[in-house]
């Protein structure tokens, strides 16, 4: 088949290998880039559509013109000359064109399939990797400049057996891009402006009920080991020691999931959920119930925000990560999200198509500047980056991971203090980012850090917010009349997801006694009016936390001892 061969096939093919870090994230059946995605979803389609496009003509071009100056193959050859006898015809020039093209496109796709693995894995590739595989396509090249005529010959044998399996990858490409339109044409207006519920004005007058206000704070990875029983060595938690000293803590709680991907869904329906399904719209679909062996819709109306709703609750939301917004908004009244998360070349939902569209070049130039810093660092040839070591590795990558998580935490701090300063949002709900790594906190500075600290760095901050919240309702009067629930949603997952993380410090491994996971997240409710601590030390599933919710939302908890014989009896 001519077309399994053809120049625009073989560039096709190639195309979609080189740019496979690119699609891989938009086509993924589990659509986690789009669900999470803040903005337009064009600013991220358009531009990796434009580099299929132009990589794809720049491709075919450079190989149609090689395939004219290939050199005549011997077999094709004809000679009038005996067959024992030397010709005295010179044979052919290699064209150094069509060497040079295929020396690059071969060698080069080893060195990005790397990178390709290093993105979907969340591994930063070593610099010194780096300048091994640009060793690798260097002295090829050497080889090919200095001994074009053997290189010919490997080539004329080599190009056969490549253009139909780089023609193979072209169908696969055409499999890629069909998906990435439908995808792009679906998530078209995946962030619109929210049409929030409102509460319907009554045909006639009534008072609304007096009940107390409920704050309901998620701290993303929040630890109870960490904070009450194997304290960090010199770490102080004032906030969290005053909360202990008037709430019932809650010592032994399992959590509902290791992801917040899933636990989300599971505390606000009440529900186990060990998957959920979402489509390319960033909706959440369906909720998995491990202990049913069933997929059941997710509905809103079935969330404890209507539970709120129905109590004559005014419900307000800021929170981290999942996409409330779009898939609450008819249960609630006030709602902000927020998540900056890793994209594809970094291109980035805050910057238009057209200022994303040469982001990736711009990456590119700073890594290979990056890579020939180190060369000459190694050379001898270059001063490190600062006079004691060599130049980092990831920096840049670090400090936009500092500046993404840290823009999260200022975003969503100032978005819940305008909740907590509207009386009438009584019924709030935040999810903050922190104490989860990465750390972008250093607590003897108190400053937003320039390199990655430590989990124990971000608890400190996570008290600081705490303590935040508590001035902030007892300027109002409002503290200790008001519910309190506060949470993780999961504990500090050490051993099986932080430890072999880059980000991974010696201070992290100490307070963690060398990766010890330990399950239990923080919980404590503070009941209105309370002011004396208790515990409680039987299990406790955090499945439930949405009946505890509405136990509140209903009245029927008015004592830590009511709050005992609740979460001790059966479900």
């Amino acid at each position: 088949m001519k077309i399994l061969t053809h120049p625009a096939t073989t560039a096709f093919g190639l195309t979609n290998l080189y740019l496979l870090a690119l699609t891989g994230p938009l086509i993924s059946p589990d659509h986690d880039l789009i669900y999470h995605l803040i903005g337009a979803s064009s600013t991220i389609f358009l531009p990796i559509l434009a580099y299929i496009l132009v990589l794809w003509l720049l491709l075919t071009a450079l190989l149609t013109i090689a395939a004219r100056r290939r050199s005549p193959h011997p077999s094709t050859e004809t000679s009038t000359q005996p067959s024992d006898e030397p010709s005295n015809e010179p044979s052919p020039p290699p064209s150094r064109l069509r060497l040079l093209l295929w020396a690059i496109l071969l060698l080069s796709l080893p060195w990005s399939l790397l990178h390709t693995c290093a993105s979907f894995s969340g591994w930063p590739v070593p610099t010194l990797l780096d300048l091994l595989c640009a060793a690798a396509i260097l002295i090829p090249l050497i080889l090919v400049a200095a001994r074009p005529r053997p290189c010919t010959r490997a080539l004329d044998t080599l190009e056969p057996v490549l253009t139909p399996l780089f023609g193979f990858f072209a169908f696969s490409g055409l499999l890629i891009l069909t998906q990435m339109l439908a995808y792009a044409v679906q998530a078209r207006d995946l962030n619109p402006p929210t049409r929030l519920h409102h509460r319907q004005p009554s045909a006639t007058p009534v008072a609304a009920p007096a009940h107390p206000r409920i704050i309901w704070i998620l701290l993303d990875e929040l630890s109870y080991q960490q904070i009450y029983e194997r304290r960090y060595p010199g770490l102080d938690l004032p906030a969290f020691d005053q909360l202990a000293a008037q709430s019932t803590n809650f010592t032994h709680v399992v959590p509902s999931g290791e992801f917040t991907r899933t636990i989300l869904p599971t505390l606000l329906t009440g529900t186990p959920t060990d998957h959920i399904r979402v489509d390319a719209r960033g909706m959440l679909l369906a909720q998995h119930d491990p202990v049913a062996h069933r997929w059941q819709p997710f509905d809103p109306h079935h969330t404890v925000f209507q539970d709120a709703l129905d109590h004559s609750y005014s419900t307000g939301l800021a929170g981290w990560y999942n996409p409330y917004c779009r898939i609450l908004p008819d249960v609630l009244d006030s709602c902000y999200w927020v998540y900056h998360q890793t994209t594809p070349a970094r291109l980035s939902p805050n910057r238009t198509a057209r200022r994303n569209l040469f982001r990736p070049l711009r990456r590119l130039e700073r890594r290979l500047q990056r890579c020939l810093h180190a060369l000459l660092y190694r050379l001898h040839l270059a001063a490190p980056a600062s006079p004691a070591s060599p130049p980092p590795t990831s920096s840049s990558d670090d400090r936009l991971d500092i500046r993404m998580h840290a823009a999260d935490y200022r975003d969503l701090l100032a978005a819940g203090d305008r909740l907590l300063e509207d009386p009438s949002r009584d019924f709030v709900f935040l999810h903050l980012p922190i104490p989860h790594p990465y750390g972008f906190y250093d607590r003897r500075t108190r400053t937003i850090a320039t390199a990655h600290t430590s989990y124990i760095d971000n608890l400190a901050l996570a008290d600081l917010y705490l303590a935040h919240v508590r001035q902030l309702l007892e300027s109002r009067n409002q503290w200790d009349s008001s519910a309190v629930l506060v949470m993780g949603d999961h504990s500090w997952r050490t051993s099986f997801v932080w430890i072999d993380s880059a980000t991974w410090t010696e201070e992290d491994d100490r307070a963690s006694n060398h990766g010890e996971f330990d399950p239990r997240p923080g919980y404590l409710v503070k009941l209105p009016n309370q002011h004396q601590p208790a515990r409680i030390d039987q299990p406790f599933d955090a499945v439930r936390s949405r009946a505890l919710l509405d136990a509140l939302l209903s009245g029927t908890l008015q004592s830590p001892t009511d709050l005992a014989h609740w979460a001790q009896s059966p479900q």
